[in-house]
């Protein structure tokens, strides 16, 4: 059996009270673990180059520099945990490439939500080539929109295809001119929010085929 890995997360804090606070709260949420925390942006800079990080959590007020210039340098996704609350160093670090803020002080499970977010934006980015519905969607939940809610163009084509009966993934596919493989994606995700039914129908080979039909829940 696999096991999805854990998304390494480096909090990058000067009071190490605060530090181990976030690394607390990132260790608390299932699917990720934090590293030794970084008091500066040189240690910062040595924990990216030792460790490579899936995600920073940065203060913007460090001894040796702005941790938003961090942010600005390095490939690496972050969010930015500041009492910098003027809206001047919020659209630097936006314009960084930071796709979180947290105004300091904030509740822990502020900071759970946009790891659980970021999760999720991670999941829906995981594939080698994206389509235009992945990236909205994408955006959409790192920044705290309607994804759960809101369907795709490809979705709503998905279920007219549909209709009232069943369909294989493959079929779909056909249906609709899009690969199997994002017909699959689609539909796997729909499934999880049973939008859609999943159910098995064993042929001659006696091999089970998936089928999928709206749901009526």
């Amino acid at each position: 059996m696999t096991t999805t890995p854990l998304l390494r997360v480096l909090v990058v804090d000067d009071d190490f009270r605060v530090a181990d606070l976030h690394r607390d709260a990132v260790d608390a949420v299932p699917g990720f673990r934090s590293l030794e925390p970084a008091r500066s942006i040189g240690a910062a800079r040595s924990a990216i180059a030792d460790d490579r990080p899936d995600l920073i959590l940065i203060d913007n007020y460090l001894p040796d520099g702005e941790g938003v210039d961090l942010v600005r340098s390095i490939d690496i996704d972050a969010i930015v945990l500041s009492a910098a609350s003027d809206a001047d160093t919020v659209r630097r670090a936006l314009r960084a490439g930071a796709v979180g803020y947290l105004i300091k002080p904030f509740e822990a499970r502020a900071l759970r939500e946009r790891l659980e977010r970021y999760a999720r934006y991670r999941n829906v980015l995981d594939a080698v080539e994206v389509e235009q519905d992945d990236i909205d969607r994408a955006l959409s939940i790192v920044h705290g929109g309607p994804a759960t809610t809101t369907r795709s163009a490809t979705e709503q084509m998905i279920l007219a295809a549909l209709g009232s009966g069943e369909a294989s993934a493959g079929e779909i596919a056909a249906e609709c001119g899009i690969s199997r493989a994002t017909a699959q994606r689609h539909l796997a995700t729909m499934a999880g929010r049973g939008v859609v039914e999943v159910r098995l129908r064993y042929g001659s080979t006696g091999r089970p085929e998936h089928r999928y039909a709206a749901s009526r829940g």
